[in-house]
This record gives C-alpha cells, sequence and structure tokens, in this order.
C-alpha cells in the first residue's frame, strides 16, 4: 500500500500544484474552487496480505483539500481518534460541505431547490443542523 500510494502521490501533487498555480498566475484562482477528494476514505489498517494487501472503505473518517473560491489556505478543520478510525473533532457531513461549495457559489443552500419525481428536493437535504463551514471560508 505505501509505495503505492507514494507513487500515485507524486503524480497528483504535481499535476494538483500546476492546475493551482495557473489558475493563480492566470488570475482566476478567487473566482473558482478546487476541490480534490472522494466519496469515501480508506480504513487505517490494513487488510488482506501476501502480495496484494489493501484498506477498505470507509465513511467515519476521510480527508479532501480545496482552494481558491474564497476558501482560506492553511486551514486543517477537524480531527479523528488517535485510531484515524472516527471523526471526533468538527465532524463535517457531506451535506455540511455542499452548503459550504454552495455558499461560496453565493447560494443560499437553504433555499436552492430542484425537481425530482414532483418533489422539491435540496441538495444538502431536509434535517436540521446542516452547517457553512465557516472557518475555512475568508
Amino acid at each position: 500500500v505505501k509505495n503505492g500510494v507514494a507513487g500515485t502521490a507524486k503524480l497528483v501533487d504535481r499535476a494538483s500544484w500546476a492546475l493551482v498555480q495557473d489558475l493563480k498566475q492566470r488570475g482566476m484562482l478567487d473566482d473558482t474552487l478546487v476541490i480534490w477528494g472522494g466519496e469515501f476514505g480508506r480504513t487505517p489498517m490494513s487488510q488482506g496480505g501476501g502480495n496484494n494487501p489493501g484498506r477498505d472503505h470507509h465513511i467515519k473518517g476521510f480527508s479532501l483539500w480545496m482552494a481558491g473560491g474564497g476558501i482560506k489556505g492553511g486551514v486543517t478543520h477537524g480531527a479523528t481518534d488517535d485510531f484515524g478510525y472516527n471523526a471526533v473533532e468538527d465532524v463535517v457531513t457531506v451535506h455540511d460541505l455542499h452548503a459550504t461549495m454552495l455558499h461560496q457559489l453565493g447560494i443560499d443552500h437553504q433555499k436552492f431547490s430542484y425537481k425530482f419525481q414532483g418533489l422539491d428536493m435540496r441538495l444538502t437535504g431536509v434535517e436540521p443542523g446542516v452547517k457553512v463551514i465557516k472557518n475555512i471560508v475568508s
């Protein structure tokens, strides 16, 4: 796993850096929100063995990064437990992430809806407590 991640990270780091630098040099970074992440993380422990070890899908702790579009640089938000298994500090839901993205686009997530099978739906759902992640926005 370690060798695979290191090789992939080297390729992704270079391309991600180039994208952000290009947007910055062209004066477009302030108006462009770059989000790098996935829909799930990976378990902190290795699974399998032999020549093909790996890690399983994990929804309780994952990382992503954002740049531009009014996001503060150099900010870390949230933390997991000592094992990296559960989010325990400043937990963010996918609805919170969507609310923050919409906020950065100037859209009130509580008023933004779309029709789906005859119902008004919201990207951020209808559950109470969805919030914009204020400490990462400038």
